[in-house]
């Protein structure tokens, strides 16, 4: 008699409309699921931590159910979770495959750490260069603070 080799798996529903978020380290998903608002929204919000992947080891998924992210929320997904990926979904089907990616200045989406820096005492807009990308470092434009991934608030 052969023996049945039975499988667990984690499965989250589809969504018929909205947007996916895959391959998020699994430390910085819930910073993520706090930027797109979920006391704001209320559609459902489906959220799964420390699933295995190969590519990135613990990974999180974030689906939100007809909810699209403003090119703003997916820049700051770039900016902390780089390896992820932005799906849009329309009647249940991908239509768009974002990769997320960290630009070359980073403009009003992150804080400055400095407390004497300009943009923390004025009304003036952030502004950030890349210093690298693996491992983050982004160094402001007018204070030039250097700041890593860990050290990042978004605005």
């Amino acid at each position: 008699m052969a023996k049945e080799k039975l499988t667990k798996e984690i499965k989250i529903p589809a969504i018929k409309n909205g947007t996916v978020i895959d391959h998020i380290p699994s430390r910085v998903t819930l910073k993520i699921i706090r930027l797109v608002d979920p006391q704001e929204f209320e559609h459902t919000i489906s959220l799964a931590l420390n699933l295995k992947s190969k590519k990135i080891g613990k990974k999180g998924v974030i689906k939100l159910s007809n909810r699209f992210l403003t090119k703003e929320e997916v820049s700051k997904v770039g900016i902390l979770a780089p390896e992820a990926t932005v799906s849009i979904i329309k009647d249940y089907k991908i239509k768009e495959k974002i990769h997320v990616k960290v630009s070359d200045m980073i403009e009003k989406i992150v804080k400055c750490s400095n407390p004497n820096c300009i943009t923390n005492i004025e009304k003036v807009k952030t502004r950030f260069n890349i210093v690298t990308e693996h491992p983050l470092k982004i160094r402001c434009a007018y204070c030039e603070r250097t700041m890593s991934r860990d050290d990042i608030k978004l605005n």
